[in-house]
Parts: C-alpha cells; sequence; structure tokens
C-alpha cells in the first residue's frame, strides 16, 4: 500500500470497518512479528508483545495524527512493548531445578539472631519514621519505591508536574533521613 492507501485504510479501520482493520494487520503484521522477534524473547512473549502492540493501536486509532506513517508508529510501539517485556522478563529468574528455590542451601542466607533483631529493629524505625512523612511523600516514595512505574504514570497519579518529581522526591527522602535521626537511627 502507498501513504494514501494507508491513511484511508486507518481512517476506515478507525471509523469500524473490519476490512480496513484486517488490511492493516495483513499489511503490517509481518512487520510488527518482525521487529519484536529482534528482541530474543520467547515464542509466548513475542506473541504476547505483538498482541499488545496491536491492542495500543486500537486504544489509539482514532488519535493517530499521521495516519500515513501507521507503520512507523507501530514498529515504535512494538519496539517499547518489547522493551517493556524484557526488563519485566529480567526481573524472573526460570529455572527447572527446584533445589534453587530452597533458601536452606544459601549460605548468608539466614543472619544469626543478634542481626536479625537489629535488622528488625531498623526496619520498624524505618516505617514508623516512614509514617509520620506527609500523606504525599509517603504516596510518592510508595510509588517510586515499590512499582517502579514511568515518572509520566507518578504525574498523572499524583497530579503532579514531571519535573517536580524528582526534587519532591529528593525532599522527602531528605526529610525521612532527619526523622530517622531525630530518633538516633542512621
Amino acid at each position: 500500500m502507498d501513504q494514501r492507501e494507508v491513511a484511508a485504510t486507518v481512517r476506515r479501520a478507525a471509523a469500524g470497518d473490519h476490512a480496513a482493520w484486517d488490511a492493516l494487520v495483513d499489511g503490517f503484521g509481518s512487520m510488527v512479528w518482525a521487529v519484536t522477534s529482534g528482541y530474543r524473547l520467547g515464542r509466548a512473549d513475542t506473541a504476547e508483545v505483538v498482541q499488545t502492540t496491536w491492542l495500543r493501536l486500537v486504544e489509539n486509532l482514532d488519535r493517530i495524527t499521521q495516519p500515513e506513517a501507521v507503520g512507523a508508529w507501530l514498529a515504535t510501539t512494538a519496539r517499547r512493548e518489547a522493551l517493556r517485556m524484557v526488563k519485566l522478563r529480567g526481573r524472573e529468574i526460570v529455572t527447572d531445578d527446584e533445589s534453587r528455590l530452597s533458601r536452606d542451601d544459601v549460605p548468608g542466607q539466614f543472619p544469626d539472631p543478634e542481626a536479625h533483631v537489629l535488622t528488625a529493629d531498623r526496619d520498624r524505625r524505618l516505617w514508623d519514621a516512614f509514617e509520620r512523612l506527609p500523606d504525599r511523600c509517603r504516596a510518592l516514595l510508595r510509588l517510586l519505591m515499590l512499582v517502579e512505574p514511568r515518572y509520566a504514570e507518578v504525574a498523572a497519579a499524583l497530579d503532579m508536574p514531571i519535573g517536580s518529581i524528582g526534587p519532591t522526591r529528593a525532599r522527602c527522602l531528605d526529610r525521612l533521613r532527619r526523622l530517622l535521626g531525630d530518633e538516633g537511627g542512621a
């Protein structure tokens, strides 16, 4: 398809034309697979990324300002989704060896009783100080430290400008350090 045909097909698909949607999938499906396959994901993960790419197109079809460039849009989206999947899979440890799942065999995994008490005390003091932070600081730190979302998602969730997230986080952590210092913790 040339660019005019692609643009017209995108517009028809956005209007609900199933044949136009099928034409987009036929025209760009192998390209999306090729882009995604370059990330060395397993077959199931690659299929999930491809499916998510098409889902993103469905979600944004009526917002695409340059319908003639839908191929580039799909390639960019496929790359982003593949990178997201690579990052997600990088946090997993896949093994058939169940003994690797047992903590008993890992030296130093269980500290001596004194270290355990000290760690528990440190954690208690940290969470006590954390609870004394303002609600906004607690919400920001929880999002940034536990979930690790993109700054745009944090900005939307907390209704704050993206540029203020880093400085606000620094101020919240500074306040937490002062609270810990006030009670003799490090």
